[in-house]
């Protein structure tokens, strides 16, 4: 429990509002958030989008910092010590633990993530990709870094190992200077930096105009209408709704402890109404204004409409790191723009990843009693050797699998654990007075109805429908299940992966009237795919293979001889390392629950409410 010394303090205000708005902005500001709108239907998108912040994602930051507040003055920092007087209950401190292992998974794998930006910054300034002039060369570029692939770029992944700990250690050097001397002072200095990066890169991008006069529909203007005007037939499709939702989570940082950990160094007397409401405005300010003025309206200036759709879909590293990077090749001083880019998003990622290492440095010195630099030194042990994992088994989808549990589903499953304790285990009037203790200015008591009713029922929706949709067939690695087709040449067998909404085409090349055949991966038509290719007989006869992801050739046409197929099944391939992942999560959590039950077995009840007399 609790122990008597003194608590670390946030020297300003500032400091404490740009700290939590460095929390909030993240990659996702300026990667999730281009993607999900592109994928979503532009300005149809930012309807829901808007609605959900005012009930969502307001509601869940107040509440967060309502509950952080009321934990530190029992001194503590994190889930479990918060959950446990907020409740009352033996188990309470058994689900805040939840809390802390969102916090920990997400920052072993985020680590990873952030150094790709320190290295792309490098990259940048050396114009270490200037040449790679098509999509496929920069993605190329990118898997080899990442050890994806093997290329000519990176003989190995040593590259991104050493920009790694160079990120680790930066991270956990920060980590250990405290509250106010390293997480306040690093976000005085990267958040402006950020603002000011971002800036000039929106400036830069708006006096773009139409880089081709001969193809005046690729503008930069084009690329804000897109993101803008709304198409209002498409929000009766409850997938732009349910993304809106869960980008409200993303850019918020919502959902994992962070807001508690940085709420609990506050007194009683100190506003967290205003601040909060500023702190999710800041975000709300990077992400919509110059999250938005970036990386869709130049795709659209250079590559047109359509190819976009296709970069977004292709996820938030292809926008990112494929066509951002491309783009800076064809502009002046591109090197100094991308340079900017990229350590924009470092300092986005940094001021993200120190504030999840927070909540876990939290627990163990105040449920500990560890000084500082025992236990960032800790912490800094077990995510440098479950990092390792991520590193070397990134291709496999040994990422994908913790983001998932952790980083997609845990958050909205602990923001609605979260939001029923407070609003309705502590009671909505106490939260309520919490809430608005020391404020510069009332909450309206709109909200509190919001919190109470509204809030936790939009959670409930949201955690059932993922639940059916993505968490079971998740689970259940039906998800993971792709169409193997093996086929003989003159050369030896060759196997083609499908996965979700690729296709392979083999077109005759001899006689060209006979209709190409086409095997699309579907989840619900896989069999009948299998079952396709199992009746295909293909003689000698010349034939153009290709493979196409969502409309895009991923594989360059190769001219074969074919002489026959030989197979096509349904299989997981990485099935052994999405598992190795769950084992992680599975010890990750169960640490952790031991840790609470050791922490809490040190006192009895009676020294208990000797150091929280309140209690």
């Amino acid at each position: 429990m609790p122990q008597n010394g003194e608590r670390d303090q946030w020297a300003s205000k500032i400091g404490l509002i740009l700290a939590v708005a460095g929390n909030a902005v993240g990659l996702g500001n300026f990667l999730r958030f281009p993607v999900q709108a592109a994928d979503n239907g532009g300005g149809a998108f930012m309807i829901p989008y808007f609605i959900f912040f005012l009930i969502l994602g307001i509601p869940l930051m107040w509440i967060e910092w309502g509950i952080g507040r009321h934990g530190g003055r029992y001194k503590h920092g994190s889930a479990p010590g918060m959950f446990d007087v907020i409740w009352k209950n033996d188990f309470a401190k058994y689900v805040g633990a939840l809390g802390l292992f969102i916090s920990l998974t997400i920052l072993i794998y985020y680590t990873y993530i952030e150094s790709w930006t320190l290295g792309y910054s490098i990259f940048s300034i050396t114009k270490s990709y200037f040449g790679e002039g098509t999509a496929n060369a920069m993605r190329s570029f990118l898997y080899s870094y990442q050890g994806r692939e093997a290329g000519s770029n990176f003989d190995s992944i040593w590259v991104a190992y050493i920009l790694m700990l160079i990120t680790f250690t930066i991270n956990f050097w920060i980590l250990y200077r405290g509250i106010s001397r390293g997480i306040e002072k690093l976000a005085k200095i990267a958040m402006p930096l950020l603002l000011i990066f971002a800036v000039i890169l929106a400036v830069r991008i708006i006096t773009l105009g139409t880089p081709d006069p001969s193809i005046p529909e690729n503008s930069v203007w084009n690329g804000f209408a897109f993101i803008w005007n709304p198409d209002f037939s498409k929000l009766g499709n409850p997938k732009i709704w349910l993304a809106a939702a869960g980008q409200i989570f993303f850019t918020l940082s919502v959902g994992m402890g962070t807001i508690h950990a940085y709420a609990s160094y506050l007194t009683p007397k100190d506003d967290i109404a205003l601040s909060g409401l500023t702190t999710a405005s800041t975000n709300e300010f990077v992400e919509v204004v110059l999250g938005a003025s970036i990386a869709i309206p130049v795709a659209v200036a250079f590559f047109g409409l359509d190819a976009t759709k296709e970069f977004a879909a292709g996820g938030a590293f292809d926008l990112g790191f494929v066509s951002m990077p491309l783009i800076f090749q064809k502009i002046p001083l591109g090197q100094i723009f991308g340079f900017l880019w990229f350590l924009l998003l470092f300092f986005a990622g940094i001021t993200s990843s120190v504030a999840m290492g927070q909540p876990l440095i939290a627990f163990l010195e105040d449920e500990f009693g560890m000084d500082r630099k025992r236990a960032v030194f800790t912490l800094a042990l077990v995510v440098l050797i479950a990092v390792q994992f991520v590193v070397f088994f990134l291709k496999f989808g040994f990422l994908d699998e913790m983001d998932y549990w952790a980083g997609t589903f845990g958050l909205v499953v602990f923001a609605l654990v979260e939001t029923v304790l407070f609003m309705w285990v502590f009671g909505a009037e106490n939260a309520w007075k919490e809430m608005n203790a020391g404020g510069d200015f009332k909450i309206p008591r709109g909200f509190f109805y919001i919190m109470k009713f509204v809030t936790p029922v939009v959670l409930f929706v949201i955690m059932s429908w993922w639940f059916v949709t993505d968490a079971i067939p998740t689970l259940l690695l039906t998800k993971y299940e792709v169409v193997e087709v093996t086929y003989q040449t003159q050369t030896g067998p060759v196997t083609a992966t499908l996965s979700d909404g690729d296709e392979l085409k083999f077109i005759n090349k001899d006689d060209l009237s006979i209709e190409p055949l086409v095997m699309v991966y579907n989840p619900e038509v896989k069999e009948d795919v299998v079952t396709m290719v199992d009746r295909l007989i293909v003689t000698q006869q010349r034939y153009d293979l290709q493979i196409h992801s969502k409309g895009s050739v991923i594989t360059p046409s190769e001219e074969v001889y074919l002489t026959n197929v030989q197979k096509a099944e349904v299989t997981i391939p990485n099935a052994p390392y999405i598992w190795g992942s769950r084992v992680l999560m599975i010890l990750l959590f169960a640490g952790l629950l031991y840790l609470v039950r050791k922490g809490w077995s040190k006192y009895s009840g009676k020294e208990h409410s000797k150091l929280n007399p309140e209690f």
